[in-house]
């Protein structure tokens, strides 16, 4: 059911621009022209929308551009907006103890050395990820994960090296997830939620919005689609408009997954395009956990999308270019993103292509330890068998 609350001037100016399709720097261009007063850029756009600024001077060029009444942009930067970003996410997934003390503290003392330690161990697992399956990484993992949690709970420590520890623990819980997840290992849910509590405790609501997103994403991929979709959008509040551009757009581009298997198109493509500008807009300063957020990587949630939504003429160019230099040392993202590639050229009307390119998902999945790309393989061959009559089809869907 649609919220009642008046809608908060950010988040109208966004609807309203991208409804036009416009870009920031369009508007801007357009305030410009409209006022005659050249003082309008990008970025005040992008603050404007942000919410950390009112442009309240501009709002009858504002009114004007949009075809709004000046009283409705007036309400809306009086809005009540509801619920903090917390509050909202507290609602979705109520905070835990998971990060309690098992009893009372009198273990060894440990320094920040030790939270730096783990945090490092967090980052080689992470990079490990880039080349091994959720198979072949979720048992060293999750001993790193009990281990973590074991020197949290049971160690005397100061209360600002317990917050690096909780951090190290969510970083840790969040790998633990995503390789439980991909191995279809039933504990991906409850570290995610670990590592949610972790970062809560810790203050560190960027790292919480990771656990929640990735949560989220793990939902959806699994059938619980409703319930996904509002964990991805709460994630994206829950870091506010402060957080570094690389995780805002890590945690739009999730968002716009879960919506367009949600089935709302036009706010997944919204979700898209607020990716695209949160990357636009990073000036660095993101945590170590968002190193692989790229350009090219958002490339392929568009194309993912556009897959999705039937639009393989936007699809396949976009995956094809990424591919192209993609590394070969990331076996199961290839085989991934190339299952897109195969359903595309499908839509496409184009069988042989599909069945090319679907033959090299199937053997690049062949020794890879993910339950993902066998999902994918699945969902390739189940698209392929309107074309079994083609030759090159009909060979492919005789060798799985």
């Amino acid at each position: 059911m649609r919220s009642m609350t008046p809608e908060n001037l950010p988040a109208l100016l966004r609807r309203l621009r991208t409804g036009r399709g416009w870009s920031q720097a369009r508007l801007a261009d357009v305030l410009c022209s409209v006022s005659g007063r050249p003082t309008v850029t990008r970025h005040d756009v992008s603050r404007w929308e942000r919410g950390k600024r009112v442009p309240r001077a501009w709002l009858p060029y504002l009114a004007e551009v949009f075809g709004v009444s000046r009283e409705r942009l007036e309400l809306a930067t009086a809005a009540d907006t509801g619920p903090g970003a917390a509050e909202t996410l507290a609602e979705l997934l109520p905070p835990g103890d998971a990060s309690a003390p098992l009893s009372a503290r009198n273990g060894r003392k440990v320094g920040q050395s030790t939270a730096a330690d783990l945090a490092a161990r967090a980052h080689g697992l992470r990079l490990a990820d880039d080349v091994l399956a959720g198979g072949d990484l979720i048992g060293p993992v999750f001993r790193e994960l009990r281990a973590a949690v074991r020197i949290l709970r049971e160690s005397t420590h100061t209360e600002a090296v317990r917050r690096e520890l909780l951090q190290a623990v969510a970083e840790l819980a969040q790998i633990a997830g995503w390789t439980a997840s991909d191995a279809a290992d039933p504990r991906a849910e409850a570290a995610y939620r670990l590592g949610l509590d972790a970062a809560r405790e810790a203050g560190d609501g960027t790292l919480a919005a990771q656990l929640a997103g990735s949560l989220g994403y793990h939902l959806v991929n699994n059938g619980r689609v409703r319930e996904g979709a509002a964990l991805s959008v709460a994630a994206v509040a829950e870091a506010g408009p402060d957080a570094p551009g690389k995780t805002r757009a890590l945690f739009h581009d999730r968002a716009a997954w879960a919506l367009t298997k949600a089935g709302d198109a036009q706010a997944a493509m919204r979700s898209l395009g607020e990716a695209h500008e949160a990357l636009g807009e990073d000036t660095g300063g993101s945590p170590s956990w968002a190193y692989w957020v790229t350009e090219a990587e958002l490339e392929v949630m568009d194309a993912r999308v556009y897959t999705e939504l039937r639009r393989p003429l936007r699809a396949v160019p976009l995956l094809s270019r990424v591919l192209r230099e993609y590394p070969a040392t990331s076996t199961r993202e290839r085989a991934l993103y190339e299952s897109w590639l195969a359903i595309a050229y499908a839509d496409a009307n184009e069988p042989e292509e599909a069945a090319r390119v679907a033959a090299h998902v199937m053997a690049l999945s062949g020794d890879v330890a993910s339950a993902r790309t066998s999902d994918r393989v699945r969902a390739v061959l189940s698209r392929l068998a309107e074309y079994r009559d083609v030759p090159e089809v009909r060979e492919v869907l005789a060798s799985s």
